[in-house]
């Protein structure tokens, strides 16, 4: 039905049935990057056994369809327009999509401006630049934040424009958009929007949403790493931070993180001239706004960081990660991967200023790690991954200080960033990366040894125009993934449903039950003719999983007789 996987058609006839009533399924997934603000990279999913994930297919009647280059992760929000799920992706043609999570059709679309041709810029390997960094979503007010790069002269003015969109219909809300270059300044250093790029994601925190910026690819020109937090109810009100010397950007696509949902940290670049420790190389954590007070507590950096400079060898190439590990001393981390190719692990409770790391650990191919990394718990060990000309696991293990032995690698060919699905948080863990320029082919090993468990799929699961350092999203059994053009949807397998416990409630209404894989989402279709066709049924609702892998929906639509059909998602 309307392009989403079909289940055989079970009819009841002849209730009398009167109204209709849902209750939706609780969301599963934080629609940010990697899916939490401590960017783990986990989603949670119990559709996603081993034995259904080697069975992975793309679903080819998924639209998909969008209009232009992607480098941002897809965001997926269970309750959208009308009680229906949807995909928000954007593009470098500075547009936005709600996408039917089912059928991939398109349920509203903006276009935030004109974006700026390649031609105009001083460098950079984007054209058009547009958007670039993902977006975050408050489900609370239910706004969507982005930032676009714009022009509304072919090119002469440029502009980063920061938006808020009610995710419900597209629509920007009032106040919004924020022109930074009209608003950020930092000490005496203002924001130039010609050389400063957006390609790391944007997070929602304590009321605050935070935009991270670094410069164009090739170093051109002026550029800083910036840390703008503009506060959601007032937008008037906009704070920034900004590195002492130029260069020093935040360039991770993973963008800030958060160990408390109110907190960011982020990872910075090189600098260029600096003869003191100027905010580049570094990892640093803000207080709300953002405010950074400077105090070694508050940042570390390596003691290395000239030479790191001069080798433009980031430790701000990946983000930030946060990882709780009991029994290590520290036990409150965070780990960042860098271009110098190395682990670090840091004291959360203490960063310690220009200092060593209490772990350091060369890792991978010795390429250098840019992607976004993701960690991940199984029942035998705590791990991080990412890739680095393959896929690459380490434990982290605790100790004082803590250790990080290898674990498994994998041949990939491609650059995209890892993301991890678990039944449950510890079994089934699977580690997903996309061949993003590469073979073009979605891949998932298994979390604890590396062995293949979906070997990318036979013709029909090839992809087109998925771009470097990108990651994919699961939910509800399917994974998503945004491509140049066309977001792409992966099903495991649905069994059969069988409709059980048929009954007409005292209050008159319907009610029926179906057992299936649990966490799966199920539309239910209905009709007082059976003769219609099967796309003109009308939608009533989502079954709603009252305990694992069993389903329930009532319908309280008065009408003497109804057909159903059940369909995933």
């Amino acid at each position: 039905m309307r392009g989403s996987r079909l289940i055989p058609v079970i009819v009841v006839a002849g209730f009398v049935i009167n109204g209709f009533a849902f209750s939706a399924n609780a969301a599963a997934d934080v629609p940010e990057h990697h899916n939490h603000d401590t960017r783990d990279g986990l989603y949670i999913d119990p559709a996603f056994t081993y034995a259904a994930a080697t069975n992975l297919t793309r679903d080819t009647n998924f639209s998909g369809v969008i209009g232009g280059a992607v480098f941002a992760q897809p965001l997926y929000i269970e309750n959208g327009p009308g009680g229906r799920a949807m995909i928000i992706a954007v593009t470098e043609s500075n547009n936005v999509y709600a996408l039917d999570a089912a059928s991939g059709k398109v349920i509203w679309q903006d276009h935030v401006g004109t974006p700026v041709p390649g031609s105009s810029l001083p460098c950079g390997d984007i054209d058009p630049l547009g958007i670039t960094g993902t977006p975050a979503v408050n489900l609370v007010n239910r706004t969507l934040y982005l930032d676009a790069m714009t022009t509304p002269d072919g090119g002469t003015t440029k502009k980063h424009l920061i938006y808020a969109l009610n995710v419900d219909n597209g629509t920007t809300n009032l106040g919004w958009p924020v022109d930074v270059n009209a608003t950020v300044k930092w000490g005496t250093t203002n924001f130039t929007s010609t050389s400063q790029n957006q390609r790391s994601a944007l997070a929602v925190l304590g009321g605050y949403v935070y935009v991270p910026y670094s410069g164009l690819a090739g170093d051109c020109s002026t550029y800083y790493g910036w840390l703008v937090g503009v506060q959601e109810n007032n937008p008037i009100n906009v704070q920034a931070w900004a590195t002492g010397a130029r260069g020093g950007g935040i360039w991770g696509v993973a963008g800030a993180s958060s160990d408390d949902g109110v907190t960011p940290y982020v990872a910075t670049g090189n600098t260029f001239g600096a003869s003191k420790w100027s905010g580049g190389e570094g990892i640093l954590r803000f207080q709300p706004g953002p405010v950074f007070s400077g105090l070694t507590n508050d940042y570390w950096a390596a003691t290395n960081w000239q030479a790191l400079d001069n080798a433009d060898a980031d430790i701000g190439g990946s983000g930030t990660l946060m990882m709780d590990l009991p029994g290590a001393t520290p036990s409150q981390l965070v780990v960042a991967l860098g271009k110098d190719s190395n682990i670090y692990l840091l004291n959360r409770t203490n960063l310690g200023g220009v200092a060593r790391s209490v772990v350091k650990v060369p890792a991978g191919s010795g390429s250098a790690i840019i992607g976004a990394g993701a960690t991940y718990r199984t029942a035998q060990a705590s791990y991080v991954t990412f890739n680095s000309g393959g896929v690459y696991s380490y434990r982290i293990q605790p100790g004082n200080p803590p250790t990080i032995p290898s674990n498994w690698q994998a041949a990939i060919s491609g650059r995209g960033s890892p993301f991890v699905t678990s039944t449950d948080g510890t079994n089934n863990a699977i580690v997903w990366v996309m061949g993003a320029e590469g073979d073009q082919r979605l891949h998932g090993f298994n979390g604890d040894t590396g062995g293949v468990i979906f070997n990318g799929g036979g013709a029909r699961e090839l992809m087109a125009g998925l771009r470097r350092f990108n990651t994919a999203i699961a939910a509800r059994g399917r994974i998503y993934v945004a491509g140049d053009n066309k977001v792409y949807a992966f099903t495991v397998p649905v069994p059969p449903v069988v409709l059980t416990n048929s009954t007409d409630l005292p209050d008159g209404t319907f009610q029926f039950s179906f057992a299936n894989t649990p966490g799966l989402s199920f539309s239910i279709y209905g009709t007082t003719n059976l003769a219609t066709s099967a796309t003109n049924w009308t939608r009533l609702g989502s079954a709603t999983e009252t305990s694992p892998g069993q389903y329930q929906f009532t319908d309280t639509t008065a009408r003497p007789q109804h057909y159903y059909r059940v369909t995933s998602p």
